[in-house]
């Protein structure tokens, strides 16, 4: 019988877990949700590895054997959390190189820090790279103005890319721009251009939590009947914007010399108003050449009851634009929603960095 998670599948979309641990990774977990979810990639970022740290019963060796060593608490961090990527990469190799890069992939951030300094994220994700040493990882970069240069730097030395915390449409023709500007330097540089890979993560749960309290506030029912429908309509208008984007002469050129599609990546999609269907976020952005990167909690719900109906998106703009439309005449401003998205994104990894770093600083001075 073919589970709605195999359904999503044969749509074209790459399911990949939104969670990561040494735990999960030596309890058989993760092979579990390979063998039988059909999880194909893994995505981190610091508030999962914050959770993984100071939950996890698996780390506590390698924390005293850092401190004992002299490591400072950054250079044990970046050790604990580039060992869990390589493991899981190792975990993922027959699947990548099954899918010819395009899944089997295992991301990881530079630090959040960064996100507004282009030159130390790109050394930062040279570093990560290298010490994760696996041809299967990709570095997330935040796709933040300053980030945009980061990304076009990297891929051109021939690094997979996972762009992150993309709300809004402009910025995504941005980073969509980024990643051929990248392209075109990687070939100039002599790299194989099919080895390249790149995701653009568009968030979605997170523009209906901040749009639909501001139409509560307004509180008419014009206002009422738009809950909940702003996010998925604007990543339509991002699958669009992706159809258009890799059909100009540019694209082509490069698509025709090896180059791969930069899949939209839906993230944030675990759903956040309990009056929601829980699967939300996975069945109406069902389409071709995606990934919906999922925590556990909706991977389970998306296999035990999910209803895929094939692509979901695929001729939907008009709705959707009529859905974005609706709202701004209510005086919501889409683009203020996803600045301050962007903005809050990147403060919340930082809180999440800091209690990583706090964890284990404790856990450092503990076996000292």
């Amino acid at each position: 019988m073919s589970t709605p998670t195999q359904k999503l599948s044969d749509v074209g979309v790459s399911i990949w877990l939104d969670d990561l641990s040494r735990d999960r990774i030596q309890s058989g977990s993760l092979q579990n949700l390979i063998a039988n979810r059909n999880v194909v990639g893994v995505t981190t970022n610091p508030t999962i590895f914050a959770s993984a740290l100071a939950t996890g019963t698996t780390y506590g060796d390698q924390i005293a054997e850092l401190a004992r060593s002299g490591a400072t608490v950054t250079e044990a961090v970046f050790a604990a959390t580039t060992d869990d990527v390589a493991a899981a990469c190792d975990i993922f190799r027959g699947i990548y190189d099954a899918t010819k890069g395009q899944d089997g992939r295992v991301s990881i951030e530079v630090e959040p820090t960064l996100a507004f300094d282009h030159a130390n994220t790109v050394a930062q994700a040279k570093e990560l790279f290298a010490r994760v040493g696996r041809d299967n990882v990709m570095i997330k970069i935040p796709a933040t103005k300053q980030g945009l240069g980061a990304i076009t730097d990297v891929l051109a030395e021939g690094i997979s890319v996972n762009v992150t915390l993309i709300f809004s449409l402009e910025r995504y023709a941005e980073v969509i721009d980024a990643y051929l500007e990248g392209l075109e330097k990687a070939k100039a540089n002599g790299h194989d251009l099919s080895t390249i890979h790149s995701v653009a993560s568009f968030f979605v749960s997170r523009v209906d939590t901040e749009i639909d309290k501001r139409l509560v506030a307004i509180g008419s029912d014009a206002a009422l009947a738009l809950k909940s429908q702003a996010g998925v309509a604007n990543a339509q208008l991002a699958y669009e914007l992706f159809e258009h984007k890799f059909a100009t002469d540019q694209a082509k050129a490069l698509l025709a010399a090896g180059a791969n599609l930069q899949r939209p990546l839906w993230a944030s999609t675990g759903v956040k108003d309990p009056a929601l269907p829980d699967t939300l976020y996975v069945t109406e952005l069902a389409a071709p050449n995606t990934v919906n990167t999922m925590p556990e909690k909706t991977l389970e719900a998306t296999f035990d009851h999910a209803t895929v109906h094939g692509d979901a998106v695929s001729g939907s703009y008009d709705d959707a634009r009529a859905v974005i439309e609706a709202i701004e005449n209510l005086g919501i401003s889409i683009v203020e929603v996803t600045d301050l998205l962007e903005r809050e994104g990147v403060d919340k990894f930082i809180v999440s960095w800091n209690e990583l770093l706090d964890i284990v600083t404790a856990s450092m001075d503990a076996a000292r």
